[in-house]
């Protein structure tokens, strides 16, 4: 039943594998802490006193509200699975309340360190650098996640009507326009490329070997290439993410546009980066009015 589950969710919901190994994660959890192996999984044997008892249990372990928020999702996600294709009649989460989790305002990089990092006249004209520089480029201007730029291919991209076509989450396509005075900043990068790299898969960042990025490598160009500029903890591409949506917002642009842009579901998504917004303008109120000191 549990490996139905998962495999339901990766092939028929389209999850991602590390949301797919965290489900599986916290089924193993419960299963461990009711003593019994998950091959021999009876729903008609668990209550809603049992799956209360594994919360307390979490609770006094003292992880957090976020982390136990999600691993009650699971069985819930779990159970509703099991109702739908018939192996139990009952479902002992419902009694089961998800805790209030606050959400941190997400982290974004200020407009002098984008154009500190970006406008950077000493890159050298080598394949890497200029790779790396153009990599902060596009996660800046086009909001792209970290999966969704390692997966870019050339043909994503339309350097004539400036735009990428990106795939993102549950395989969702969209198009991100971008001024056209970057398609030569990509056209530069794709020779310099061409010629230095022997291009080994069809993927427009690459290697020197030729081989298609891998995630942990992007994360620390990043990460070294804004901590010149910047002093904020957090300093990743999905900072860069959070910068570009408030970038937009700050900036005047509608929040349903933004929602499109960033690839997000719902627009409750993209509702966090007003707060971000708001902050930022309070900010600057109180800075500035004689009457908010």
């Amino acid at each position: 039943m549990m490996n139905e589950f998962l495999q339901y969710l990766q092939y028929e919901k389209n999850y991602s594998s590390h949301t797919v190994l965290s489900y599986h994660t916290d089924l193993l959890q419960f299963c461990h802490f009711l003593n019994i192996s998950p091959d021999k999984f009876e729903p008609a044997t668990v209550d809603s006193q049992q799956i209360q008892q594994w919360v307390l249990s979490l609770m006094n372990e003292k992880i957090s509200a976020r982390s136990l928020s999600r691993k009650i999702s699971t069985l819930k996600s779990f159970w509703r699975f099991l109702l739908t294709r018939g192996y139990t009649k009952l479902n002992p989460t419902l009694k089961i309340i998800l805790p209030k989790t606050k959400k941190p305002l997400p982290a974004f990089f200020k407009e002098n360190e984008m154009n500190n990092a970006l406008e950077n006249s000493f890159i050298p004209n080598s394949f890497e650098s200029v790779r790396n520089q153009l990599i902060l480029k596009l996660f800046y201007i086009t909001g792209i996640r970290l999966s969704e730029l390692i997966n870019l291919k050339d043909t994503n991209v339309d350097l004539v009507e400036g735009s990428i076509r990106v795939t993102g989450k549950r395989n969702k396509q969209r198009v991100i326009p971008f001024d056209t005075s970057f398609s030569s900043d990509i056209e530069r990068y794709i020779s310099l490329r061409d010629k230095e790299v022997s291009v080994i898969e069809s993927y427009l960042f690459l290697r020197k070997n030729g081989l298609k990025m891998y995630p942990k490598m992007v994360y620390n160009l990043v990460h070294t290439s804004m901590s010149e500029v910047s002093s904020l903890h957090k300093r990743s591409p999905h900072v860069l993410r959070h910068t570009f949506a408030t970038s937009l917002l700050n900036g005047g642009a509608d929040i349903n546009a933004v929602k499109e842009l960033l690839g997000h579901s719902s627009l409750a998504a993209t509702q966090v980066y007003t707060h971000t917004s708001f902050e930022e303008l309070y900010t600057i109120y109180k800075q500035a009015h004689p009457r908010a000191k």
